[in-house]
């Protein structure tokens, strides 16, 4: 009865998998498909244009240095919501300021520099 049991079991699994492997395509294209061409890789002589393409990232260097004094600061109106910018929280007497396209920190007194970073 075991054995029974058994075989009738694996004999459901074999048959439905073998159902569900052979399911029949939704949509058939009615007409052949003219755009494609058939390439054959194994022939010589049927070489494929290899271009090697690479691309130049270009790092642009900040001239801001730490401890620079920067003069027209007070023009570039300060940033208040530095951690939306993902800056670290300017220090007593300092704020961040965009120059173009750079942060800077600067000393309010002085102007001094303390950090620039390049903005996204």
């Amino acid at each position: 009865m075991k054995r029974l049991i058994l075989s009738a079991v694996t004999a459901s699994m074999l048959a439905a998998s073998a159902f569900s492997g052979q399911a029949a395509p939704l949509v058939q294209p009615s007409t052949p498909q003219s755009n494609y061409t058939q390439v054959d890789w194994q022939k010589p002589g049927r070489h494929v244009d290899k271009r090697v393409v690479k691309k130049k990232v270009v790092v642009k260097r900040s001239h801001w240095r730490n401890g620079q004094k920067y003069s027209n600061w007070k023009r570039h109106q300060p940033i208040r919501d530095w951690n939306r910018y993902g800056l670290r929280r300017p220090g007593p007497g300092q704020e961040w300021i965009r120059v173009g396209n750079d942060y800077v920190l600067v000393s309010i007194l002085s102007g001094i520099i303390f950090g620039a970073i390049a903005a996204h």
